[in-house]
């Protein structure tokens, strides 16, 4: 039971090291946090998330990603959010996805850099369709319409995608506008404290209203009170 656009200028070079397994000279590890359906009562996903060894924070590994080993980074936690949740039975939970972030700035040619991840499923008997990748809004983006493309080359292989920390970021309503992913996942600055915030209540409804009628789904990230909890079903909200 589980518990817890272009090819870029270096693309050869880089797609070399990550074979090789060049370029990381940090370890890390993984934690999974549950994205509950309020229907059912049982885990909709685990998002995995990265931690030091020795339980350090995110901040505190992701400060040690530079330019120069960001490509093997997330090639390095798509193949450990894998092996690790699939060691620890996250594919006997009936329909229960691995969500996993990944930077679109460090994918070079999607259909190459995905190679990686494809191998991992396969080793690890892990469903493909079980897979859900997210991007956060908060990361700037040195072309939108790489990440489109990178987006489009997922639902190729039957991925789901995400747009993490909606509400957040730099690209907002625009990047949705483009592409519209399978999911969008509310920043916890929209979700914290909303039972007693109107202007935020006013703001989560109308982008459940505009995800109904783009077949997107949406999670609440950050509910830590059952008032937060309550105030987001009665909007319409499923999965926390």
């Amino acid at each position: 039971m589980f518990i817890t656009s272009t090819d870029h200028p270096s693309s050869a070079s880089k797609c070399t090291a990550c074979r090789d397994g060049h370029g990381l000279n940090f370890d890390f590890t993984m934690a999974f946090q549950p994205i509950l359906d309020l229907h059912t009562g049982r885990p909709y996903a685990y998002e995995a998330l990265v931690r030091g060894l020795q339980g350090e924070s995110a901040a505190t590994v992701l400060a040690l990603v530079n330019d120069g080993n960001r490509y093997q980074f997330d090639q390095s936690c798509r193949i450990k959010a894998i092996e690790l949740a699939s060691s620890l039975g996250l594919q006997d939970l009936p329909d229960c996805k691995l969500t996993i972030n990944f930077l679109p700035n460090a994918v070079y040619q999607p259909a190459a850099c995905i190679q990686a991840t494809l191998k991992a499923a396969r080793q690890c008997e892990f469903p493909l369709e079980r897979l859900m990748f997210e991007v956060t809004e908060g990361e700037q983006l040195d072309d939108p319409a790489h990440l489109v493309n990178i987006f489009e080359e997922y639902h190729r292989h039957g991925f789901t995608t995400a747009i993490d920390d909606f509400g957040a970021g730099y690209s907002g309503l625009n990047l949705l506008a483009r592409f519209q992913p399978h999911v969008l996942k509310l920043d916890m600055e929209l979700t914290r404290d909303i039972d007693s915030n109107v202007a935020r209540q006013a703001i989560v409804a109308g982008v459940v209203l505009m995800a109904e009628k783009l077949d997107i789904l949406i999670i609440a990230e950050g509910i830590e009170t059952q008032a937060e909890c309550d105030l987001l079903s009665d909007l319409g909200v499923r999965y926390m």
